[in-house]
């Protein structure tokens, strides 16, 4: 077991995990074959910035919950999926949804990394697999090229982006914009303008359509959003030292006022022709972080309570409504959206499509897997829905038995293991070494 982690080691040290094979590169550039033309679906993927299980209704864990009708609207008409795993910062979860790559394929494994525009993007392989059928938006926080506009969005073969292009906003209310490469001061609520932006890119298509929306809600700064579209009472402004979850919540219900007010301007037919997708980025921040996860244990953590985030599938062609226990990846939205597109491959990269489980019960992944490139060592972590191994360059391991203690209280390695823990163990790392390699 040593031995292996050795080798993961060498791995990592290596510096390969920025690099990605031919044979990927391949895959991507050879054309499969389309399913024939019919009315295909837009598709609108929503994503939450630092919205966790713990501030998300119809989940056990947190107490306090925002009023949220749309979001739950949404849930409660299709598919949640309950064992869905983002990583545990904005930008690495945002690069493995766009590229169906792990991060140490691509070298995103912390907020703030640089995907390269050599990469190829969802909406490029749908672009290139059906012959140009979509038009394709990005609106809302980009957070994967720097700060400046000097690295477009646009390169990455969006037909229109606008939005931030970096991890968050100084002032919700003023802050800057920028529209296909150009940037320029703006104000206004952040949420509100994003859907303004949206619902009239939407309303100027005649094609079906994927808009990637990215709120920065409800990531800090906390703030007070306008009243009309929070339910948190008479707020005052916010400052240091103020309890921050009044504010928090107040933002993700604003957030949630803005997808009800887009989803409503939507025409009967388009809405009823569009599959909604709505996730988290990673879990909520430990200022409103919320028991039972430990302070540890939230955003910027391979806990339960930094990476099992809410995801949730509605609309078109969706014929479940139900919660489901697969084990998903965050890289596996790539090659889900690509063939609820149109698109026959199943997967691609590090990409497994779920769209079969929209429809039916079924069988997905066997492991689970997450990563992240921590300040003094890069930790990465594998579960298999009933152990969960975490590891990292500087030694550490931990192995916890998510059946029995889902909030990863017991590590089971300092005591010593038992056979059975052995044996997971050993399959994990195994499964570890087949990532890897």
């Amino acid at each position: 077991m040593k031995t292996l982690l050795n080798q993961i080691l060498i791995f990592l040290l290596a510096g390969l995990f920025s690099c990605s094979s031919d044979s990927e590169q391949g895959a991507v550039n050879a054309v499969d074959p389309i399913d024939p033309p019919e009315n295909f679906p837009n598709i609108l993927l929503i994503i939450a910035d630092d919205m966790g299980k713990d501030a998300t209704f119809g989940f056990d864990q947190g107490i306090l919950k925002p009023q949220t009708p749309n979001i739950n609207a949404i849930k409660n008409t299709g598919v949640s999926f309950q064992n869905f795993w983002s990583y545990p910062t904005c930008s690495p979860t945002r690069a493995t949804v766009i590229t169906g790559k792990y991060g140490y394929r691509t070298g995103v494994k912390w907020a703030g990394d640089i995907l390269a525009n050599s990469e190829t993007s969802l909406q490029q392989y749908i672009d290139n697999q059906t012959n140009g059928r979509y038009k394709s938006a990005v609106v809302g926080k980009w957070h994967l090229s720097g700060n400046t506009a000097n690295f477009n969005p646009l390169t990455f073969g969006l037909d229109y982006y606008a939005g931030i292009l970096g991890g968050s906003v100084q002032n919700y209310f003023q802050w800057d914009l920028t529209t296909n490469g150009s940037t320029s001061s703006r104000s206004g609520y952040t949420s509100k303008v994003f859907t303004d932006l949206a619902m009239d890119w939407v309303e100027a298509q005649s094609s079906p359509w994927f808009l990637w929306l990215a709120f920065n809600a409800p990531h800090t700064p906390f703030h007070r959003p306008p009243a009309i579209m929070h339910n948190q009472g008479n707020l005052p402004n916010y400052s240091d030292g103020m309890d921050p979850m009044p504010y928090y919540l107040a933002a993700i219900e604003a957030m949630d006022f803005q997808i009800g007010r887009f989803l409503n301007g939507l025409s009967q037919q388009e809405r009823d022709n569009t599959v909604i997708i709505f996730m988290g980025d990673n879990g909520t921040p430990n200022q409103a972080g919320q028991s039972p996860y430990a302070n540890n244990a939230v955003k910027g953590s391979l806990y339960q309570g930094g990476i099992n985030v809410p995801l949730f599938v509605s609309g078109q062609g969706v014929q479940r409504t139900a919660d489901d226990f697969s084990l998903i990846n965050s890289t596996d939205l790539f090659s889900t959206i690509a063939q609820l597109a149109g698109v026959s491959a199943s997967e691609i990269h590090d990409s497994k499509s779920f769209k079969h489980l929209l429809t039916a019960e079924g069988n997905h992944r066997e492991f689970q897997y997450s990563e992240m490139n921590a300040p003094n060592a890069n930790k990465w972590t594998i579960a298999n829905g009933h152990y969960k191994l975490i590891q990292g360059s500087d030694g550490l391991e931990e192995l916890y038995n998510l059946e029995s203690d889902p909030y990863e209280t017991i590590d089971l390695i300092p005591p010593g293991l038992s056979q059975e823990a052995i044996a997971e163990k050993e399959a994990l790392e195994a499964a570890l070494f087949n990532i890897f390699n």
